[in-house]
């Protein structure tokens, strides 16, 4: 597999996505749902050299150095939790093929704001970017997944 090859298959599908938005006005074409979380999991294999588990493992979409890693990447203002997974990697994606970092640490410091709550009639816990990012700047170097690229 080319791991190489991510950027540019982002940057052409974003592409294509812009040119239908320019051609139907008022429709949206934004990759979301499964696309989005795949989208998410690809990038995060490639810059972040992970290793990517079978899908739909609960809690666990990679690995790496034997941390168990589990990828919630959206194009929104929140992303959703069902367990309390041992690492967790949030990334914003961006209209470019791009992403942003939002935090990057123990999943048991997201979780541990949701874990006392009323779970949800749908099993996710929301919880916004604006609190992961806030939650990411008390995470420590030694914590990280460490990026590659």
């Amino acid at each position: 597999m080319d791991m190489q090859k991510i950027p540019q298959l982002m940057t052409r599908l974003y592409s294509v996505v812009s040119e239908l938005e320019a051609m139907f006005p008022g429709r949206h074409f934004t990759p979301d749902g499964h696309m989005v979380g795949s989208i998410g999991e690809v990038l995060a294999a490639h810059h972040y050299e992970l290793q990517l588990t079978r899908p739909s493992t609960q809690g666990c979409d990679a690995v790496k150095e034997g941390k168990s890693i589990e990828i919630k990447a959206t194009q929104g203002t929140r992303v959703a939790l069902r367990c309390c997974p041992e690492y967790l990697l949030v990334l914003k994606l961006h209209g470019d093929g791009g992403f942003s970092e939002i935090y990057n640490g123990r999943g048991e410091r997201v979780w541990g704001l949701v874990k006392d709550k009323p779970r949800p009639s749908n099993g996710q816990y929301q919880v916004a970017l604006s609190t992961l990012r806030k939650l990411d700047a008390q995470v420590e170097a030694h914590e990280r997944i460490k990026r590659a690229i």
